[in-house]
């Protein structure tokens, strides 16, 4: 019994890591800014801040991290954008919320994707209470389905329908402290995990968008993140 407890060991430790694809993207943050008056995130990443929030900083540089928060006189969510080009990928990034009230979304989107509002494909959203992954192309942000919400003429089968284009998943996120996330995308499915856990997964048709050309950190309220790690598996 001791050698196959033994034997059962080495063959998990000899197991190898998921592949993941080709790393096409990292950052540690380590690194200062010139000023301390406007978003200058560097290393190819953009903000929102200038035609959202009168060009005040709220993305901030600091112990080796990025601070993401709203301006008081901000109109909509901080948005901190960068490349992503793939079919099938995987992002991964350390994340904090400071208080109850915070979340991080992770929002991939194609900007020449001209059937719906700004691009939007597809989003994972952790809250401090749950994960919520959404089908934004053919869901909430669908421009048909947007005209007929402002229109009135919304039809019961496509609010039915609307419902099978999200899940959310209960899962506590303990506030002030770093956890380890990873979103997957694999064919017509999202993933997400939680230091290392599976959360759950969505599959709908608008997640199998041939080309996500850009990962949105969508922020309404603050958020810090570090150690984005961004692979394309296709």
């Amino acid at each position: 019994m001791t050698r196959l407890l033994a034997l059962l060991c080495l063959t998990a430790i000899a197991l190898p890591a998921e592949d993941f694809g080709k790393l096409i993207f990292s950052d540690d943050f380590q690194r200062a800014e010139s000023q301390e008056t406007k978003d200058e995130p560097g290393n190819g990443w953009g903000t929102n801040s200038a035609g959202r929030a009168k060009n005040n900083k709220q993305v901030d540089l600091r112990n080796g991290a990025m601070y993401i928060y709203i301006h008081k006189e901000a109109n909509h969510a901080v948005s901190v954008t960068h490349p992503a080009v793939f079919t099938d990928g995987t992002v991964a990034m350390r994340f904090m919320l400071e208080d109850a009230k915070d979340s991080l979304g992770l929002d991939f989107a194609d900007m020449e994707c001209k059937t719906v509002h700004a691009g939007h494909l597809f989003k994972a959203t952790f809250g401090a209470k749950s994960v919520a992954l959404a089908d934004l192309k053919t869901g909430n942000m669908d421009l048909k389905i947007q005209e007929a919400r402002l229109a009135k003429t919304l039809t019961k089968e496509q609010t039915a329908a609307l419902k099978e284009k999200e899940k959310s998943f209960h899962w506590p996120i303990e506030i002030g402290k770093w956890h380890e996330l990873t979103v997957k995308v694999e064919g017509a499915e999202i993933s997400a995990t939680v230091d290392g856990k599976s959360v759950g997964s969505l599959k709908s048709a608008g997640i199998a968008h041939p080309t996500k050309q850009m990962l949105r950190l969508s922020v309404p309220r603050n958020a810090v993140v570090d150690d984005v790690k961004i692979w394309c598996k296709k």
